[in-house]
């Protein structure tokens, strides 16, 4: 008996919280955008094809600033293998006078 009285308390207790709950609104409503144009999928009239694309990508401020910083990476590479190889030629030489003095230095003369 108790069980009973005691489940019949939880139950009346559960209909009278449910009951309190304000309605659920609808949010799927208020949350759709309103846009001005429409989608256009890549195979419709009017879609912007993929050399289109690309040449307005290729024209955009941030594709042409990395061209220019390329560039520059590229010459200065340019720069400093030159500045290398004139140096590689300098000790090349300086070795080629080293070995030709020593050579000379340590040949017997014949008189």
């Amino acid at each position: 008996m108790k069980n009973v009285i005691f489940a019949a308390v939880i139950l009346s207790l559960l209909t009278v919280a449910c009951s309190k709950r304000e309605p659920v609104i609808d949010t799927a409503q208020e949350l759709k955008l309103k846009y001005d144009t429409t989608a256009i999928d890549s195979f419709s009239p009017g879609a912007t094809s993929i050399d289109i694309a690309r040449q307005i990508r290729m024209s955009s401020q941030k594709y042409q600033d990395s061209l220019k910083e390329v560039l520059k990476l590229q010459q200065e590479e340019k720069r400093i293998m030159l500045e290398l190889e004139k140096e590689n030629k300098k000790k090349a030489e300086a070795e080629k006078k080293l070995k030709a003095a020593e050579n000379n230095s340590t040949e017997p003369k014949v008189e």
